[in-house]
């Protein structure tokens, strides 16, 4: 089994699929890409854990590891292991110190626990050969710059005062909307 090291490289709405959001992957040495298509929820759980944003409440990955830790189970790691009819699966490796154990996951899901437990990310060879794609460098940082400076709905951030964007990050984080309150913060950061 050659497993190969990934890290996120961006998270952004997707424009192929209303509602959704793109989760780009990279190789860890080298330059192939993993977009996956995700749910807003899980795309949301993902994007606070980036962003070490706290919620009121706990979400639902917070949930699964505070179980987690309270039972002794720790995360090793992930593995993107699957790709079927242009579906992706996963796998999360835990331990509670005598076993290791693989538990079936969705590739979303598992990313979010694997953020929260600071454990790696892998996929297999063939997975990333069948879906992955090469950016060069200026596409690259063409749709990195795009996905940073306009909010989900598309607008940019660039286009509005220091006020409004503080009206906005405070209506987001009422909202729970934390993936735009992450980037009206690092707006605001910018300007500061």
């Amino acid at each position: 089994m050659n497993k190969i090291r990934l890290e996120i490289l961006g998270l952004s709405s997707s424009q192929s699929q209303s509602g959704s959001f793109a989760l780009v992957l990279g190789e860890k040495t080298g330059n192939r890409r993993l977009p996956i298509i995700i749910g807003m929820f899980e795309a949301q759980a993902i994007a606070i854990e980036i962003e070490r944003i706290t919620p009121n409440r706990p979400m639902t990955h917070d949930l699964f590891r505070s179980i987690s830790e309270s039972f002794d189970v720790k995360v090793l790691e992930v593995i993107i292991s699957d790709l079927r009819e242009g579906v992706f699966y996963a796998k999360l490796v835990c331990t509670d110190g005598a076993k290791v154990s693989e538990i079936d996951a969705r590739p979303s899901d598992a990313i979010a626990i694997a953020l929260r437990f600071s454990a790696p990310i892998f996929t297999q060879e063939n997975v990333l050969s069948e879906a992955g794609i090469v950016l060069t460098d200026e596409e690259e940082e063409e749709r990195e710059t795009e996905a940073l400076s306009t909010t989900p709905q598309g607008d940019s951030l660039k286009n509005y005062s220091y006020e409004q964007l503080q009206t906005m990050l405070d209506e987001a984080l009422e909202q729970e909307d934390y993936e735009r309150a992450a980037k009206i913060r690092d707006e605001l950061n910018k300007r500061n």
